[in-house]
Parts: structure tokens; C-alpha cells; sequence
């Protein structure tokens, strides 16, 4: 069978840089292709029809022809603009966590419908919401479980006994819960609060629409934040740039609130 010369396409621009004097580099992220980068040539000309199509974050619809070292988009189509995530720092940052997270656990030209939906619900809700923590949490716990590497959070990984509602230990290494029993003899476990275990176990069972009517106080958000990205980065064995930025976003506003 001779191969395909074009392909249409509904992706997401998950990545983008400049490439040449006029063109755009882009990572693109769909259904039925995964994760595949292409030129847009002539992009960052005013003049150019792709122009305004394959901005970060934007869900467009792609002809693409098919290249020797690299694809080439040769008609894009917008099918959402997300465009308060380009007019907000704050989604912004959370988008670009949303993307980073989702670049660094897939590869490329892997399709993948789950993942797809799990990134446009992210970045529709970011764009809609000013409350992107539970959200978040949500999305780690979901692109988690659909990479392979979904926490378990019902029964110890050490002896197996069924988790009762208590306070409880986490392991990164091992990845999940350890018991009350178990936890103490494992010096790399953590302490982890009964309600955080709830929470978790809630969000990794339920659809973000069963999972959005909740109301959590944020100490509660920030305990089940630091057992997650301790589990993210011992699985990526590095640190995530955007994760950085928002802790100094959210650490600029604390002090900004406690001046006023």
C-alpha cells in the first residue's frame, strides 16, 4: 500500500518555536496521531493564513503533508482559541503544566483518544475557571492512570491489606499507600492524612463532572499537590519547569495578599 501523501487532523499545539526566518516548529497533539511535530511554514508571517490557527494551546483542524525529515502543515482551521489562557498568567501557567505533564508521559505517534479528551477538557475548564487547583489534581491523577502508572490507593504495596479511612503513608517508589503498619518501616515513605487519601481515591474513580461539585479547603488541595509531584517527578526522575513558576506565582500572591 503506497503511503498516505496528506492527512487531516484535529490536534491540539501543545508546543511551538520559531524555525527559520518565517516558519513555526510545532508539537501537535491529536486522536488518531498522538504526539507529531510539523512545520508551519510561513507562520509567523502577519500576512499568512496560518496565522492565528497554531497558537499554543489552540484545538484546529490540520491538513498536513506528508514530509521526509519533518510534516508540513499546509491548512489549519481553528476549533477552539482557549484565549484566556493566552490573557492570564496564572491559566497560562497551569495549561503549560497541563502540556509539559502530557509531553513528557507519551511519545510520539502513539493515538491515544483518552488522553486527547483528558487535554481539551483541561484546557476548556482552565479557560472557564479561576479556580484551576481541583482541577489539577484531577488531571495528574487521570493522564496517571491512562499512561500506566496509576497510584494505587486501596490496598498497601507492601503487605496488601485493604487501606481502612485513617491516616495512612505514601511511597513514591513503591507507588501507593502503605499501611499503618507498613508505613513506619519504609524511612522514604510520607505521612498522609486520611482525607487526602479520600480525596485522592475520589478523584481517580470519577468524572471530572462528578468531580467539579466539590469544595475543598486548600490545605486539604496542597497536601494531595506535594504527594502527587513527589509520585510525578520520581517517575520523570527531573523537575517540571512549570511547576517551579507557579509556586512563585502563588508565593508572590501570598505575599501580595498579606501587604493589603
Amino acid at each position: 500500500m503506497p503511503r498516505e501523501r496528506t492527512y487531516r487532523t484535529e490536534a491540539v499545539v501543545i508546543r511551538r518555536s520559531d524555525f527559520g526566518e518565517a516558519d513555526r516548529l510545532l508539537t501537535l497533539f491529536s486522536a488518531d496521531r498522538g504526539k507529531t511535530r510539523a512545520i508551519a511554514k510561513g507562520a509567523r508571517k502577519p500576512q499568512s493564513r496560518k496565522t492565528g490557527h497554531v497558537e499554543l494551546f489552540m484545538r484546529s483542524k490540520f491538513l498536513v503533508a506528508v514530509g521526509r525529515d519533518l510534516d508540513i502543515v499546509t491548512q489549519a482551521e481553528t476549533v477552539a482559541t482557549y484565549a484566556a489562557l493566552r490573557e492570564d498568567l496564572v491559566r497560562a501557567t497551569y495549561a503549560g503544566y497541563a502540556v509539559e505533564l502530557l509531553d513528557r508521559f507519551t511519545v510520539d505517534d502513539d493515538p491515544h483518544r483518552d488522553i486527547f479528551d483528558l487535554l481539551t477538557l483541561a484546557l476548556e475548564t482552565l479557560a472557564a475557571s479561576d479556580e484551576p487547583l481541583l482541577l489539577a489534581r484531577y488531571y495528574e491523577l487521570r493522564l496517571l492512570s491512562l499512561t500506566g502508572f496509576q497510584p494505587r490507593l486501596f490496598n498497601c504495596v507492601a503487605c496488601a491489606e485493604a487501606i481502612v479511612e485513617q491516616d495512612q503513608f505514601f511511597s513514591a517508589e513503591l507507588g501507593g499507600l502503605l499501611c499503618p503498619n507498613c508505613g513506619p518501616t519504609d524511612p522514604r515513605a510520607v505521612p498522609v492524612s486520611a482525607v487526602a487519601v479520600k480525596v485522592m481515591r475520589y478523584l481517580q474513580t470519577r468524572p471530572w463532572a462528578t468531580v467539579s461539585q466539590l469544595r475543598l479547603r486548600p490545605v486539604v488541595l496542597h497536601e494531595v499537590e506535594r504527594i502527587l509531584y513527589a509520585y510525578l517527578t520520581h517517575i520523570l526522575e527531573r523537575d517540571l519547569k512549570s511547576v517551579d513558576f507557579l509556586h512563585r506565582l502563588r508565593r508572590e500572591a501570598e505575599v501580595a495578599a498579606a501587604e493589603e
